[in-house]
């Protein structure tokens, strides 16, 4: 098992990556729009929404990522540009057309997405000005801006990166990404994009990127509220001078792991910064029939109103998590189901057993939970990320609109 550094890098940590962020007045004062560039196109892999109503930057990068390069990113906070017809499509193609055109290359090398409320037309008229600005600003340096730019309700820019090592060439995989509520995706995240300076095949791309998603940001959930502009962009540009990886050989498993240490680590932060959110809680489901019903249970676990709850007002309320276990449906035996909160088992055999109460209580006062159910019918196994929730989330959606 390889063990990975992660540093506070971002998307410009890869060699050949340039970003920005600005305000161009979507916001009031926050910065609202941001950008991503590579020196040189790059080999591109992506995935989006499972929404049946997806916005339309969704539709446009689905367009441009097929054709199999990419190399820029332009991303708006402050509007989300779903549910706004032809219009919305128009706009979010005119974004790639002016972003390209500003930046010396071709339209459709150029990705956009959108965050915001649902339902509204971007005004044009402050984006068409904000790309004119940002082009410029561009930077070796400019990731940890591009992460504030696509910040909704998130508290802090999340932005990570990871070095490595390919035929004695030293590679990196460096990332951004937003995401506070509307969370339980089923593609990807909200958004979040990765840049990497790794020589790598479109296929195996591509290929590295779901089972990285599938491990990490498919096993997130917050509010179990899947968005219509859920995308996930990767871009590799080949600058490391590695041999390009054609094949699954050693270094594409390095590749591979790099990978998924960092999107697993920004699946965390993203859990951690859930909307009102006081805790990381980890969900783990054992002992399934095979891997779907464990990660159908642990997702049931996990969104579940009742033991989101709980876990806020530190309550190992067990029952709640059995009952929703059941509840989705999943086969077990309950004459051998056991439970444990943050370590503590406190049921086995399907009942209760009795457990040091002011351990618990100062064991889930801790910043991250952990929740174990073993079913008792095979050797299946499947791991979820997820929050508490508490009265700041009611407060936050109840006044996001206004």
């Amino acid at each position: 098992m390889l063990n990975f550094e992660i540093k506070n890098g971002s998307v410009t940590s890869p060699k050949g990556f340039k970003a920005a962020g600005i305000n161009c007045g979507l916001k009031e004062k926050n910065k609202d729009l941001a950008l991503i560039k590579s020196d040189v196109p790059a080999t591109v892999a992506a995935l989006f929404t499972t929404n049946r109503v997806a916005a339309a930057p969704v539709l446009i990068s689905r367009e441009n990522v097929a054709k199999g390069m990419a190399q820029a990113i332009i991303i708006n906070s402050g509007g989300a540009n779903a549910c706004t017809g032809q219009q919305g499509l128009a706009d979010a193609r005119e974004m790639t057309e002016l972003t390209a055109h500003a930046a010396g290359i071709k339209p459709e090398l150029v990705l956009v997405a959108s965050t915001g409320v649902i339902g509204k037309y971007l005004p044009m008229n402050i984006i068409r000005k904000g790309i004119e600005e940002i082009v410029p600003r561009l930077a070796s340096d400019g990731g940890t801006l591009a992460a504030e730019a696509i910040m909704t309700t998130d508290t802090h820019p999340k932005h990570f990166s990871v070095d490595f090592e390919l035929d004695n060439q030293k590679c990196t995989i460096g990332a951004i990404a937003k995401g506070s509520g509307m969370i339980s995706p089923n593609m990807a995240t909200m958004i979040m994009a990765i840049t990497t300076d790794v020589n790598i095949q479109a296929r195996l791309l591509q290929e590295a990127l779901k089972k990285s998603v599938d491990l990490s940001l498919n096993a997130l959930t917050v509010d179990g509220d899947m968005s219509t502009n859920d995308s996930v962009f990767l871009l590799a540009n080949g600058m490391s001078g590695n041999s390009l990886i054609t094949r699954k050989d050693e270094n594409y498993e390095k590749f591979l792991a790099a990978l998924k240490a960092i999107c697993l680590k920004m699946t965390r932060v993203i859990a951690t910064d859930g909307e009102g959110a006081t805790k990381l809680v980890t969900v783990t489901v054992e002992n399934a029939r095979n891997h779907e019903q464990a990660n159908r249970a642990a997702k049931a676990i996990a969104n579940s109103l009742l033991v989101k709850t709980a876990i806020f007002g530190m309550d190992p309320n067990w029952g709640r998590v059995i009952s929703a276990t059941g509840a989705s449906g999943v086969d077990m035996n309950l004459e051998a189901v056991s439970i444990r909160f943050a370590g503590i088992k406190v049921a086995e055999k399907g009942a209760a057993i009795p457990f040091d109460f002011p351990a618990m209580k100062k064991a889930l006062a801790e910043k991250e939970i952990t929740i174990h159910i073993s079913l008792g019918m095979g050797n299946h196994s499947a791991t979820v990320y997820t929050c508490d929730l508490t009265y700041d989330y009611v407060k936050i959606n109840a006044e996001y609109h206004t």
